[in-house]
């Protein structure tokens, strides 16, 4: 495989910058980031972006994740691994990134379900995080990028060492 271009977030100028300050910011809503991780994840199996799936699955192995789990994030309803918390936001995880799938994209039951989880500032971040990493999906997809060789890269490894302080 071959990218058809670099990530348009490396070519534009401050824009990796601005999707990375994003990303930081919802770390300090008081979501938990195994919870983020999940979503990140699954939102990223969705939208077929296997550069996102990596990088989620391999950060949630670096913090403990167990196998079981990362293998039933596709299948988190039928699988006992999951709390309620982390099934509300899977859920609305799966409501946000496929938007135009029903005529009500995010129903009161799944809004009702996460705001029963998370309180105000935790579900904003909830709603970034999942607004964000569908942003990284279509750049990543759309441009056929190619998963893990930006993990290769120097940037991909400043990365991954500034996210291990927050975790």
């Amino acid at each position: 495989m071959q990218a058809r271009m670099c990530n348009p977030a490396m070519i534009v100028p401050g824009a990796m910058q601005a999707l990375q300050a994003l990303g930081k910011a919802t770390e300090r809503g008081g979501l938990p980031p195994r919870t983020r991780d999940l979503v990140l994840l699954r939102a990223s199996q969705i939208n077929g972006c296997s550069v996102c799936v990596d990088m989620h699955a391999r950060d949630l192995r670096r913090a403990g994740e167990t196998d079981e789990r990362l293998f039933a994030v596709a299948a988190w309803r039928d699988a006992p691994y999951f709390t309620g918390a982390e099934r509300a936001a899977l859920a609305l995880a799966e409501a946000v990134t496929r938007l135009s799938d029903r005529a009500d994209p995010v129903p009161d039951e799944i809004w009702e379900e996460a705001a029963r989880h998370y309180d105000e500032p935790a579900l904003a971040a909830l709603i970034i995080s999942i607004a964000l990493i569908n942003a990284w999906n279509r750049l990543n997809v759309s441009t056929r990028q190619v998963a893990g060789e930006w993990a290769k890269s120097p940037e991909a490894r400043a990365w991954v060492e500034g996210r291990s302080g927050t975790r």
